[in-house]
């Protein structure tokens, strides 16, 4: 570790970075690759009226979906909501601002606001009245394509299987999915850690994430199941 920056702090450290009415962005599919202790953290710190970006709204007692369940986010950008009920509940009755991105540009709008980009021009949606709403249109070569605007957050959270000091990351089979994207696109990224080595026992071939993108570093406690399903 010697004149290597570390990265480890504590919940507590990182208390500061979550606030009422902030976007935050956030990995995961369905729940996995998304950092459980974070999560029960912002909801203990009582934390509202957040603008989350993410694939998908989790379950309500699994992933994100448990801040939706507690009535903290008041807008979703995601590719589906059809897991969690009470999202779907919500934005039926105008509680929930939500904003659909078909999963593929969702990452492609993520990746564009990770490296520097306004945004992407894609033909998909370009004919659909309810994706094309309030988007720019473009034609290029004749052909139809709808702008699609970059994506990024203040703070972004993210899950990896390890962690050495100055967050060069390696994640879990599936448990990766949009996490890379999601530390690249975010001003302040923040990684739950499973396990934290030392710095030179990751194998530089296993690394996905660059620890330039992971700005802190917390040590997962796991999930407490009891908790999850009360």
């Amino acid at each position: 570790m010697s004149g290597q920056l570390n990265k480890v702090c504590s919940y507590e450290q990182i208390e500061s970075f979550f606030f009422h009415d902030m976007t935050l962005m956030f990995g995961g599919f369905g729940g996995v690759g998304s950092p459980p202790t974070i999560i029960k953290c912002i909801l203990d710190w009582g934390i509202k009226d957040i603008t989350i970006i993410g694939n998908d709204t989790g379950f309500p007692h699994i992933g994100i979906g448990q801040l939706i369940a507690a009535d903290r986010v008041k807008k979703v950008i995601a590719s589906h909501i059809g897991s969690n009920p009470i999202a779907g509940r919500l934005m039926s009755e105008g509680e929930l601002d939500v904003e659909f991105s078909p999963q593929g540009i969702l990452a492609e709008r993520i990746r564009a606001g990770g490296v520097g980009l306004k945004g992407i021009v894609t033909e998909i949606g370009h004919d659909d009245p309810y994706l094309n709403k309030g988007k720019k249109k473009l034609e290029i070569d004749g052909v139809s394509y709808l702008f699609e605007s970059a994506l990024t957050a203040r703070v972004g959270i993210i899950y990896a299987k390890k962690s050495d000091p100055f967050g060069n990351l390696v994640y879990d089979k599936s448990a990766r999915n949009t996490n890379p994207l999601v530390a690249m696109a975010s001003d302040i990224t923040i990684v739950e850690a499973e396990e934290i080595v030392e710095s030179g026992e990751l194998d530089p071939e296993e690394v996905v994430t660059s620890g330039v993108f992971v700005d802190h570093i917390v040590p997962s406690k796991g999930v407490d199941w009891k908790w999850i399903w009360e």
